[in-house]
Formats: C-alpha cells, sequence, structure tokens
C-alpha cells in the first residue's frame, strides 16, 4: 500500500514538473474535431465565450487514485493558454481509464474565474464539461447535458 502511494505521488509530481517545462502550444486539433462533430456539443461550440480542451486525462486508482491532465485554453479560436487537472481521491477503486475532456465557458467571466487560478465545478459554474466516450457532466446552475461527444462506433 505505501509503496503505491509513493509511486502515485511520484507519478503525479514528474507529469507537473513535465508541464512547467513543455511551454509550447500542441496541437490538439484532432480532439477538438471529435467534439466539434457531434451535434449535441455545436450549440456550446457555437454560444460559448471560449473552452478548455484536454486530449488525455488520466485516472488510476487502488484504494488511493488520482487523475492528472494537460490541456490547452482557447477564446475565438485562438490558444490562450495552458490548463491542468488534477484530482485525488481516497476510497475503494481499482483500475484506470483515460479519456479527453472539453469544458466550455458561457462568458466572459466564467472564462476569467477558469484563467484566473484553481476552479471547481459547482452548483453556481457557468461552465461545461463534456467528456468524449462517457456521459457528459455540467455544472451551469444545475442543468446537465446528457450527450456523448465520443467517436461513434
Amino acid at each position: 500500500m505505501k509503496r503505491i502511494l509513493v509511486f502515485l505521488v511520484i507519478a503525479i509530481f514528474s507529469a507537473v514538473w513535465n508541464n512547467a517545462v513543455a511551454a509550447e502550444i500542441e496541437d490538439y486539433s484532432s480532439t477538438i474535431n471529435i467534439f466539434r462533430q457531434s451535434p449535441a456539443t455545436q450549440k456550446y461550440f457555437d454560444n460559448s465565450y471560449g473552452y478548455a480542451v484536454f486530449p488525455t486525462i488520466g485516472k488510476a486508482g487502488y484504494i488511493i487514485g488520482g487523475s492528472y491532465g494537460i490541456g490547452q485554453v482557447y477564446t475565438a479560436g485562438k490558444v490562450t493558454g495552458k490548463s491542468t487537472v488534477i484530482e485525488g481521491s481516497i476510497g475503494f477503486q481499482f483500475g484506470g481509464k483515460a479519456f479527453s475532456e472539453i469544458i466550455f465557458f458561457e462568458d466572459q467571466r466564467a472564462y476569467d474565474e477558469f484563467t484566473g487560478g484553481n476552479f471547481e465545478f459547482g452548483a453556481t459554474a457557468q461552465a461545461i464539461a463534456v467528456t468524449a466516450g462517457a456521459e457528459a457532466q455540467a455544472g451551469t446552475t444545475g442543468a446537465s447535458a446528457g450527450a456523448s461527444a465520443g467517436p461513434k462506433v
């Protein structure tokens, strides 16, 4: 158990270090296109102030778990910054998965809150997160999106 915890901590810190070293803009167009092809997310691309896209978020756990992903923030179709998703959890869990996620910002205030520092989803958040290949998650005044943006099989 102690070895797994040490391994998880080392993995998260090395991922954070790699993020700090790699400051260049990356091409996330293939992930963005997957989300753009879904009719369920098209209205968000058309009406949102901007979005943050995470091509790969890795999630793993054995009693103690965590997830990590690096993304980019966009407004008007241009990269305006980088973002990182980090999450930890404790409880009965075993396994891992990888997925893509996009977060849409309803207006400039939501964009500013997200880019201004630590951002957590809650009942009053004015952003929507959609996970490719899984059920959508939402945080806009209690509403939820129930579509999948994953590729059709």
